[in-house]
This record gives structure tokens, C-alpha cells and sequence, in this order.
């Protein structure tokens, strides 16, 4: 068979990208070389219907082990009774979740995409918000979340379920609070820590479990694994809608879940992933992963200093953890034309909306600025006044080609100190 030298130049290409430019995308990470080497198994080959023991399928004797040490893994390390690792995504964790809990038409509570929320808790381009009747929280003046708000509408709406977490929120989460409100109205409490698992699971951010009924995460952010999801619980509980097994007993929450994720949403789950999330699952639990979380907030506080020193407009005005939203109204530039103008200097971010804000998601007023994929190359506090100083330099001369052009070869001089797969070539 020929090699497909087109694909795998392409994919030589992007290599070289990573390693020349400065990655700020807050949902984006390195994973380690073993995590890859995982991926590109044989493990792909294997149809795997259904779950460890009791698969439609012959032969998934080892898959089942692959995927069984996964799990374990997880439960260890969020202290979990209970976890699936088959969703492809995020969203398709959380569209588990929905399916498992959820009707039509029933009521959500979530934060408000334009302020900081997800797609998949209840904006009406998703169908979070097509099949679901949606009602949000916001955050206040300040930039943090209205737990008033949230409260009055729980009480108001009575919505079956709440959910917290978000895509750009730069500040930690009063779970206990939630649950309370929750508890009062009889609603679940759906914790999406996609962005901050990484940090919780290591003890750095407040816990969610114990408060909120079911938790999802996408293992590719700050967990550092491969592009994919997970839900899980602390403590299972039997499932508050009267949904019996054929022996007619009440069936536990994680048996709902287990049957919306497959045969709900998917088929065959993807055990080469499930196998570099097990890779990593290993990873987090040791002790080389505390100390990069503890980098991470330390880049990130240091980084939002750095930001707030050349005037530039943090909401919430800093950072608990890996990420801050950057209102960018005050620097004359939006949102879509710094993306733009940084990428040409290789240096990766996305334009975000800010609350409040006046122009549309197609242009928006703000950036959003994360810092777990520098960590992960080595980065420390000390480097991070440099990358605000070339962000600086190449958003005040965004119309500059040729400022532009000397930042770039000062983005690939600086990070060749940081190399990234050497082991690669």
C-alpha cells in the first residue's frame, strides 16, 4: 500500500505549527507522547458494542480490560463510585446526561452562553435548547456568577435540572449553594467541569461532587488526555422518575446513564481513545500533575496581572484558574481581528463575547485566554509578562504587516527554549 504522503506532510505541517507557535486556546493541551502512541493502536480496529462483560460483540476479551482499567482509574481519581468513559465529547456527555434525566419540553437552568456558558446548557443553536424549554442565570456587574439570580429564577421556573460550569468563566464555583436551591425545588445539579477538571481532580479547586448529583468533563483540557468525555458520580442513587428494570426493581442512576450513552446516543464506543484516556487517567494521579496544575494557576494569575498592568479589561478582574475573558472595547479592537491578527503572528487564541456585549458572536468584544497548553511546554510565571508583551505589540500594531511579521519569528525564537515531541524528530 502506498503511503499517503499528502495526509501525513499535512500532518508533519501541523506539528511544526505547535511547536513554533504560543497555544492560548483555553480548551486546548499537549498531550503526553504515550497518550498519542495509545490512540494510534490496533485497539481501533475493535467493534466493542455495550460495555465490559457484556458486549454484542466476540472478542473484546482484552478491549474489555482496556476499558475496564479506565474506568477504575477515573473513579480514583475523583474519588467517583461510578463512571463511563465511552461518550465521545463533552456534548455528548452532557447529552447523556440530558436523555437520562430529561423529557422534552422539561425545564433547564443553566449559565447564559454570552455570559460565559455552553453551548450544550440550553443555547437555543443547540439542542439543549431545541428540545429543552431553557432558562439562564447570568453573571453580575463584576463579572461573577448571580447566585441571586440563579436562585430566584430556580425558585421561579422550577426547572428539573440546574447546571453549572462553563466555556469562559474565570472564577471557582459555589457547588454547596447550588445543591441548596436545587434540593429546595427538587431539581438535579449537573456539574460540567470540563474546563477545570484538570485543577479539581488535584485538590486546587472546589469540589463538586458531593453537591451536585451527576458530573461530565471532557478529558482533553486541563486533564491533559485525548480529545473526548466522561460522566460520573460520587454516589449513585436510584433514579428519582420511577424508571423499574425488567425485574421490576427501581433502577440506579448510573444504569440510566450507562443506557443513554449506549444505546441512547451512540454505538461502538472508540477503545483506542478509551485507551489513551486510561494512558491518562494514569498520568493524573501522580504526583508530576499536582505540580502542573499548581503551575497552571500560578502562569494564569501571573498572566492576568501581566494583562491588567498594560490596562487591559479582565472580567471579574483576574483568574482562579487555567483562563480569563478579556473585554477588549477599551483597546479600539474587537474580538474577530485580534483572533485573526494574533494567529498571523502564531499565536492562537479565540475571540470570545464578554457580557454584555454589543457585538455578535461572529465578531465579538473579547478574547479568551488560557494558559494549560504553555504549562505543559514549561512555561513559569516569569514568562508570562513576554507573551502578554508580544500580544500587546502585535494587537496595538494589528494593522502593521510588518511589526506583525517580527513578532512572529520572536514567537518561534522564544518557544524553541520549550520543545514540544522531540522524541518526534
Amino acid at each position: 500500500m502506498q503511503k499517503d504522503t499528502i495526509i501525513f506532510d499535512l500532518i508533519n505541517k501541523e506539528l511544526e505549527r505547535q511547536r513554533n507557535g504560543i497555544e492560548l486556546i483555553a480548551s486546548e493541551n499537549f498531550t503526553s507522547l504515550q497518550v498519542m502512541q495509545a490512540m494510534g493502536t490496533v485497539a481501533t480496529n475493535k467493534y466493542a458494542e455495550g460495555y465490559p462483560g457484556k458486549r454484542y460483540y466476540g472478542g473484546c476479551e482484552v478491549v474489555d480490560e482496556i476499558e475496564t482499567i479506565a474506568i477504575e482509574r477515573l473513579k480514583q481519581v475523583f474519588k467517583a463510585s461510578w463512571a463511563n468513559v465511552q461518550p465521545h465529547s463533552g456534548a455528548q456527555a452532557n447529552t447523556a446526561v440530558f436523555m437520562a434525566c430529561l423529557k422534552p419540553g422539561d425545564t433547564i437552568l443553566g449559565l447564559d452562553l454570552s455570559m460565559g456558558g455552553h453551548l450544550t446548557h440550553g443555547s437555543p443553536a443547540n439542542f439543549s435548547g431545541k428540545n429543552y424549554r431553557a432558562v439562564h442565570y447570568g453573571v453580575t456587574a463584576e463579572g461573577l456568577v448571580d447566585y441571586e439570580q440563579l436562585e430566584a429564577k430556580a425558585r421561579a421556573e422550577k426547572p428539573k435540572m440546574i447546571i453549572c460550569g462553563a466555556s469562559a468563566y474565570s472564577r471557582d464555583w459555589d457547588y454547596q449553594r447550588i445543591r441548596a436551591v436545587a434540593d429546595e425545588i427538587g431539581a438535579l445539579v449537573l456539574a460540567d467541569i470540563a474546563h477545570p477538571a484538570g485543577l479539581i481532580a488535584t485538590g486546587l479547586l472546589n469540589d463538586p461532587f458531593d453537591h451536585c448529583h451527576i458530573v461530565t468533563s471532557t478529558t482533553h483540557k486541563t486533564l491533559r488526555g485525548p480529545r473526548g468525555g466522561i460522566i460520573m458520580l460520587r454516589h449513585d442513587f436510584e433514579n428519582p422518575f420511577g424508571v423499574k428494570d425488567p425485574k421490576g426493581n427501581l433502577r440506579m442512576m448510573s444504569s440510566l446513564l450507562d443506557l443513554a450513552v449506549f444505546p441512547g446516543m451512540q454505538g461502538g464506543p472508540l477503545e483506542h481513545v478509551i485507551a489513551a484516556k486510561a494512558v491518562a487517567f494514569a498520568e493524573i494521579l501522580s504526583d508530576d500533575f499536582k505540580a502542573y496544575g499548581q503551575q497552571v494557576i500560578a502562569n494564569a494569575q501571573a498572566m492576568a496581572k501581566a494583562f491588567v498592568e498594560k490596562d487591559y479589561h479582565l472580567i471579574s478582574k483576574g483568574t482562579d484558574n487555567h483562563l480569563m475573558l478579556i473585554d477588549l472595547r477599551n483597546k479600539n479592537i474587537t474580538g474577530k481581528k485580534a483572533q485573526e491578527t494574533l494567529d498571523k503572528a502564531h499565536i492562537t487564541l479565540n475571540k470570545n463575547s464578554v457580557p454584555n456585549d454589543d457585538k455578535s458572536p461572529f465578531v465579538t468584544s473579547g478574547i479568551r485566554v488560557g494558559v494549560p497548553a504553555i504549562t505543559t511546554r514549561g512555561l513559569k510565571e516569569a514568562h508570562m509578562s513576554t507573551v502578554v508583551d508580544m500580544i500587546d505589540k502585535v494587537l496595538m500594531h494589528a494593522d502593521d504587516e510588518a511589526v506583525i511579521a517580527a513578532v512572529k519569528t520572536d514567537v518561534k525564537n522564544f518557544m524553541q527554549q520549550f520543545p514540544l515531541y522531540p522524541e518526534l524528530g
